[in-house]
C-alpha cells in the first residue's frame, strides 16, 4: 500500500469544489483510493492511500489539472495499512469559522502517522490566519 501527499496552488479565484468533491469520489472509489482532500479555496494539501498504479494515475490527472498550479509532492511512501478510511474533503470557504475548521482536520487525520498528522494540522492552522 502507497501514501503519496501533494501540496498545490488553485489557479483561479474562485474554484468549484463541489465539482472536484463530486469527481474525486467517483474516480477514488472506481480506483480504491482513500485519504483526505483539504482546500481552503487557495491551496489544495493532498493524501491518496491505495495501490502503486492507482497512486500514480490519479497524480497525473492532477498534474494536468488546469485548476492546480506548483503542484508540490510532500511525500511518498510504503504503508503498511491506510491510514484514512472513506476519502473525505475538509473545505474551508471564505468567512467559515476557523476554528471549527482546524478542529475538522483534525478528527479527519486522528488515525494518520504523527507525521501526517502534523502536516494537515499545522497547514490548516497556518491557513486559518489567511
Amino acid at each position: 500500500m502507497r501514501q503519496f501527499i501533494y501540496v498545490s496552488t488553485a489557479t483561479a479565484e474562485r474554484i468549484d469544489i463541489a465539482d472536484i468533491l463530486a469527481t474525486s469520489r467517483v474516480n477514488n472509489r472506481r480506483d480504491g483510493l482513500s485519504g483526505l482532500l483539504y482546500s481552503d479555496g487557495k491551496r489544495f494539501l493532498q493524501a491518496l492511500e491505495g495501490e502503486p498504479r492507482a497512486i500514480d494515475a490519479a497524480y497525473a490527472r492532477i498534474a494536468r489539472d488546469a485548476r492546480h498550479r506548483s503542484v508540490v509532492i510532500l511525500s511518498d511512501r510504503e504503508i503498511d495499512a491506510r491510514e484514512f478510511g472513506d476519502w473525505a474533503m475538509a473545505h474551508r470557504a471564505p468567512g467559515d469559522d476557523g476554528a471549527a475548521f482546524v478542529a475538522r482536520v483534525a478528527e479527519l487525520v486522528a488515525r494518520a502517522s504523527p507525521n501526517v498528522q502534523a502536516t494537515f494540522n499545522g497547514f490548516a492552522e497556518v491557513r486559518r490566519a489567511a
